[in-house]
């Protein structure tokens, strides 16, 4: 009894610890996301081009060994102290970079903005796509400057990637040569943004294509039926619903939203004759996706490499500024939207809704 006791009361000892530790992590928890939720959006800029120098030092550095690298830099001092053997032609390794000389002197270098857009079924990243486009736009030199957007979305709802695509057709329209660059899958709805750039680089496994709409949704009326349990669904205007998930469907409602999956179907090839005039559509327009090669083949991707090499070898005669635009969002949002990103994909609770 003497041993029931005391294990008892260290017990309840260890699930006091554990309550009074649980409140506290909460508590903080709490404080942490009031302070995000205070927290301003923040936009941010980083020049690509030091990235690529720090590393070139750093394996250099490695590679060449520390005497090596001590007589590198020793040179480089004399010539920034007007060593007169340095000589002109090394005006630009005074600076102590490793650019060459006309880019330390040059201050009408291209400038490059990259952009990197990942996608879910909501397009959620728009929010700070439209942001980030806005920002470059305040600046950015028409006929002079270009874009990157590294792209990866395997398609979602047609609204989000219709304003998606929107936002960089405004690059286009202010004379801003855009690239997009896919490394993974631009499918869908991703293929619809890609698609608005004059020039699409894609890794040769990548997927792109699959340009069509596609709805699905369950139906339980049969099993609700059968339990004797009735569904009232009412509506003012004929086509307010056409079908649903615990209600009779018709005939008649799966005919219209027939009709409604081809009008999307239809507006997504207008779209992408307007831009991409040269697709044969009625050969890639059948839903299907098709790997780098073959989409290269296909007239879907312009070019066939990596976004690295073409960032690394676009960082040796332009300045690449990576912009991002991030809005702070308390862990409970993110977890909705993560949740609602698996809901959509197996029911629709109010009806089917297309998807690109």
């Amino acid at each position: 009894m003497e041993l029931l006791q005391e294990y008892g009361l260290f017990f309840a000892k260890l699930v006091t610890a554990l309550v009074v530790v649980l409140i506290f992590v909460s508590a903080v928890a709490g404080v942490v996301a009031k302070s995000r939720e205070r927290r301003p959006d923040r936009l941010t800029v980083r020049k690509l081009n030091d990235r690529y120098r720090r590393m070139e030092k750093t394996i250099r550095h490695a590679v060449e060994g520390s005497a090596n690298w001590r007589a590198r830099l020793r040179k480089k001092l004399g010539w920034q102290r007007g060593d007169s053997s340095s000589g002109e032609r090394d005006a630009g390794e005074a600076s102590g970079s490793d650019a060459p000389a006309d880019e330390s002197v040059d201050k009408e270098r291209p400038r490059v903005y990259v952009l990197r857009f990942t996608g879910d079924i909501r397009a959620s990243s728009v929010d700070s796509l439209r942001e980030e486009i806005t920002a470059i736009l305040t600046l950015a030199r028409p006929e002079q400057d270009r874009v990157i957007v590294c792209l990866e979305s395997p398609g979602g709802l047609v609204p989000s990637y219709g304003l998606a695509a929107s936002q960089l057709a405004r690059l286009r329209e202010k004379g801003l040569d855009l690239t997009v660059a896919v490394d993974r899958v631009a499918a869908s709805g991703g293929y619809m943004m890609a698609a608005v750039a004059d020039r699409i680089v894609a890794a040769p496994f990548a997927v792109l294509g699959s340009i069509g709409v596609v709805a699905q949704i369950p139906n339980l009326h049969r099993w609700l039926e059968r339990h004797d349990i009735d569904v009232e669904l009412l509506t003012a205007g004929e086509y307010k619903r056409t079908l649903t998930v615990l209600g009779e469907n018709t005939d008649e409602g799966r005919r219209k939203f027939r009709e409604q999956l081809d009008e999307a179907h239809d507006q997504f090839k207008t779209f992408l004759s307007r831009y991409r005039p040269s697709l044969d559509l009625e050969k890639v327009a059948t839903g299907e996706h098709w790997y780098g090669e073959q989409a290269h083949q296909l007239g879907l991707a312009d070019e066939l490499r990596t976004s690295d090499d073409l960032l690394l070898e676009t960082s040796r005669e332009a300045d690449l500024f990576e912009i991002t635009y991030t809005r702070p969002q308390r862990l409970s949002r993110r977890i909705t939207l993560a949740m609602e990103s698996i809901v959509e994909r197996v029911l629709r609770s109010q009806g089917p809704e297309a998807r690109l």
